[in-house]
């Protein structure tokens, strides 16, 4: 009896599909396992997780993993991702100060403006015709501070609105005599400049509107008297107060924030003819991805040196050859996915960690693998359980062998292996030859796009908002999900929980989202970046591996790996590839493991031959290893 095992490296996660040869016996596979991918893929860190993955798979088939004589790797490609600003800025305000702060409960309503004071100051320090408005720390009693505004208010003295530290708004409005906007959770109250012009707004309460004058430019121009050059200058703070029920904007004197800008950078994509064709990234992913693909296929891909998108393909170079212990010469991205987003961008000059939304290019970069790095891989995994290690085959031809055990499928046919880091396409012709390709971006993008956009500087909580739909907890026995749909529960929710925006995970547990997001809004980022990703580089792999170059010619398209078990990604993948009349679905490999596992499934049979799980002889090219370890 021997077992040998198919393993698929990939960006997120390592797959084990286990085979059991006896004597008289079919070939049978007995055990599959996943596990997370350890260090990059491609790299030597990937040994302990492949293997944990196949200690799994052993534990599963009732063995000891030193009982597996031989594995199966793919030659694995790995990708890097990042996000090149349009316009990082180190800072974005000259002349100002803001709090774009949105308490949930301010006071008053209207716009003041006046010179920001102490509330505990002395009257007779402030000329009663200059306007005031009160900055009130935490040490001061809610009550006291309305006395005190009385008093000014009583001797003549304008009183035009109140910053104040705790949450004390309602209760200062409540209890003085006149109608001021007052704002109040200004924790970091001592990072507001004193005796400086200062604008304060509230919008009117119930009404649904939001503030009118801080967040126009025009508006704070009117308010603080500005030049055409400073209200240029002015514009992301306006910008960042948009939608905000309450708002304060305070001049400071000039020379107070630096502004530098850091340019986007120009891209150079150099073609394997050697020409090159430079495009600015500023002008966004359409027009980077018309010029990858007119410059198809790439040899490699540079950035404009001091540039932010120079630093992101020097950071990609620098990591892989960290990781593979070759030059930073040696090594070459292949292939990038361009895509249009906005992130958050800290305003500098803020006291509230106020946010402006800027215009980004989110990237992913192919980087070339040597056969060095895998090799490393293969001596590693033998030093650890001595099996024999080959490396079997390409991760896409390995991923159509993988898909034709799918029932109701037969050559010619493309599949789609859609995974973390990359999305591979293969096509296998009625002669069963076999065309692939990798193109970086997959559902590692997917989630680098939604912690960006949202502002969530948390990957893990973005890989959850990716997987699963989110929902508002409207009271303790029902939530509102993003569809409109209102659920109601039997037993009450977490009461830390009322009122949050919460993803539903499995298992019927919520997680609460940390920003100020409805369901409908994470819902559409979400969506935008799936499709952005997915079906975009669905149908520009699909237009390079078809014979014809039309994807109308493929008569069936196979959805495989990680990706294809999310809720929406394959739903949008089909509804576009139902425009060209193509049957498009996802596998079911071996009619069992659902889409996971082709390229552990391909992997076996292309070293032992269909051996009854496939209906075609394998051509001799895909079952013939790339390279044997034997060390």
């Amino acid at each position: 009896m021997a077992y040998l095992a198919g393993v698929d490296i990939g960006n997120s996660s390592t797959e084990v599909a286990l085979l059991r040869q006896r004597d008289g016996h079919r070939p049978e596979f007995c055990a599959s396992a996943l596990y997370r991918t350890t260090g990059l893929k491609g790299t030597k860190k990937n040994v302990p997780g492949v293997v944990s993955a196949l200690s799994r798979a052993a534990t599963d088939a009732d063995i000891d993993v030193d009982d597996i004589e031989t594995v199966l790797l793919n030659e694995a490609a790995p990708v890097i991702g990042d996000v090149a600003m349009e316009t990082i800025t180190e800072t974005v305000i000259t002349e100002s100060t803001m709090i774009g702060h949105d308490p949930s409960t301010p006071g008053g309503v209207g716009l003041g403006k006046g010179t920001g004071i102490e509330i505990t100051a002395a009257m007779d320090d402030h000329d009663p015709g200059e306007p005031v408005v009160f900055l009130v720390p935490e040490t001061v009693d809610f009550a006291v501070a309305a006395e005190i505004i009385n008093e000014w208010s009583a001797a003549g003295y304008e009183v035009a609105g109140a910053i104040v530290q705790r949450d004390d708004a309602v209760l200062i409005h409540n209890r003085i005599d006149i109608d001021i906007p007052i704002i109040d959770e200004v924790s970091d109250l001592g990072k507001v400049p004193r005796g400086q012009p200062t604008a304060v707004e509230v919008a009117p309460e119930a009404t649904g509107r939001t503030i009118d004058e801080l967040s126009n430019p025009y508006g704070i121009a009117t308010v603080f008297d500005l030049s055409s050059e400073e209200t240029q200058k002015i514009i992301p703070v306006a910008r960042a107060l948009v939608g905000n029920k309450s708002a304060v904007v305070i001049k400071t004197p000039a020379g107070d924030v630096e502004e530098r800008t850091i340019p986007a950078g120009e891209l150079r994509i150099i073609d394997e003819r050697g020409n090159t064709t430079e495009v600015p990234v500023d002008e966004g992913a359409d027009v980077i991805m018309d010029a990858v693909m007119d410059s198809w296929p790439v040899s490699d891909v540079q950035g404009e040196s001091g540039s932010n998108i120079g630093g992101m393909l020097n950071r990609a170079r620098s990591q892989m050859a960290e990781v593979t212990g070759q030059p930073v010469d040696a090594i070459e991205i292949r292939d990038i996915m361009a895509v249009d987003t906005l992130v958050p961008q800290k305003v500098e000059g803020g006291v509230a960690d106020e946010h402006s939304m800027e215009s980004a290019v989110a990237l992913a970069a192919m980087v070339k693998t040597q056969q060095l790095p895998m090799q490393q891989i293969a001596d590693g995994i033998e030093d650890e359980i001595g099996a024999e290690v080959v490396i079997q085959g390409v991760e896409a031809n390995m991923a159509v062998l993988g898909s034709l055990t799918t029932p109701g499928t037969d050559h010619p046919l493309a599949i789609l292996d859609m995974g973390g880091g990359s999305t591979d396409a293969a096509y296998m012709d009625e002669d069963k030859e076999i065309d692939s390709i990798h193109l970086s971006g997959a559902g590692d993008l997917v989630t680098m796009l939604i912690d960006s956009e949202l502002g969530l500087d948390d990957r893990d909580l973005a890989e959850a908002i990716k997987k699963y739909p989110s929902a508002k907890v409207q009271s303790l026995y029902s939530i509102r999900e993003e569809d409109g749909t209102v659920n109601f529960f039997d037993d009450p929710v977490d009461p830390s929980l009322y009122g949050r925006t919460v993803v539903l995970e499995d298992g019927g547990s919520m997680r609460p989202v940390p920003v100020d997001k409805s369901p409908e809004e994470i819902r559409r980022v979400r969506r935008r970046a799936k499709r952005n990703v997915f079906v975009e580089n669905a149908e520009r792999a699909l237009n390079i591996i078809t014979p014809t170059e039309s994807i109308r010619r493929l008569p069936f398209v196979v959805m495989t790996g990680r990706s294809a078990l999310d809720f929406e990604i394959p739903e949008m993948i089909s509804d576009a590839m139902a425009e060209y009349g193509i049957v498009c679905g996802r596998a079911n490999v071996r009619g069992e493991m659902g889409p996971r596992n082709a390229v552990a499934t391909g992997l076996v049979l292309s070293h032992v031959g269909g051996e009854g799980y496939l209906d075609l002889e394998i051509p001799s090219g895909l079952s013939t290893s790339l390279e044997r370890s034997t060390v």
